[in-house]
């Protein structure tokens, strides 16, 4: 089974190919541009370098979310547009999972963090025990305080990941009480690798859905609804 992967979710912009338990390909870029500026040209020159036929692929893969709410708009269009023109089905993976998934094989619980803004943070708590993947918490926006309560509460060592670290990191460090440690450059942003390798399971278990039926998980409203509802909310009770 061949998997090309899309991840735009977050700051990371990441393409990936793979093909059983062959990563044939990764083009991962974390900088200052915007992921319609990077997206389709690093998918571009990853099928250029490995001499991909779009038309050889099984599946397109794509971080669903939660996350920026541009970058998933950014994700999920680019890869309805290849399943569409490809006739191929699509592999919706849950961006948190896919975050998680970067630590194969740890035994400690993992505990990926996308900065959500307002001290919040889109998270889930995560183990691999016996080489399965469990979902322990699956992913939702949570207070970074809740969130690492409920990690003590666990009362095992813990793994933290993600662009919300060193955001909360000093907030952590005051609130965790059980050991905990930080993953390293290499492992702890998004990878398309690790959406490819969790979508390759779904496909398998014939958890895929077509182009038109694909729609991002934002989890919450963007702030332009938020602030629609809360102009909404004032209006309402001027007139009351």
């Amino acid at each position: 089974m061949k998997i090309l992967a899309l991840d735009s979710s977050g700051l990371v912009a990441s393409v990936a190919i793979a093909e059983d338990d062959v990563l044939l390909g990764e083009y991962t870029v974390d900088y200052k541009k915007t992921h319609s500026q990077t997206l389709l040209p690093m998918l571009s020159e990853a099928a250029r370098m490995i001499e991909l036929d779009l038309n050889t692929v099984d599946a397109i893969a794509v971080a669903g979310g939660p996350g920026s709410f541009t970058g998933l708009r950014i994700g999920s269009a680019t890869a309805k547009g290849l399943g569409l023109a490809l006739n191929k089905p699509l592999v919706h993976v849950p961006t948190v999972d896919a975050l998680a998934y970067n630590l194969y094989g740890c035994s400690d619980y993992i505990c990926p963090m996308m900065d959500a803004r307002r001290s919040q943070v889109y998270t889930g708590i995560y183990r691999f025990e016996d080489g399965e993947f469990r979902v322990i918490e699956e992913q939702r926006p949570i207070a970074v305080a809740e969130v690492a309560e409920k990690l003590n509460a666990l009362g095992g060592s813990v793994v933290f990941l993600g662009d919300g670290v060193p955001v909360y990191r000093e907030e952590l460090e005051r609130i965790m009480k059980v050991p905990y440690r930080f993953a390293p450059a290499h492992v702890n942003r998004q990878r398309a690798s690790a959406v490819a390798v969790l979508a390759m399971q779904y496909a398998r278990e014939g958890k895929t859905e077509t182009a038109a039926e694909h729609a991002p998980d934002y989890l919450r409203p963007s702030q332009a609804e938020r602030e629609r509802a809360e102009a909404l909310r004032r209006e309402q009770n001027a007139g009351a």
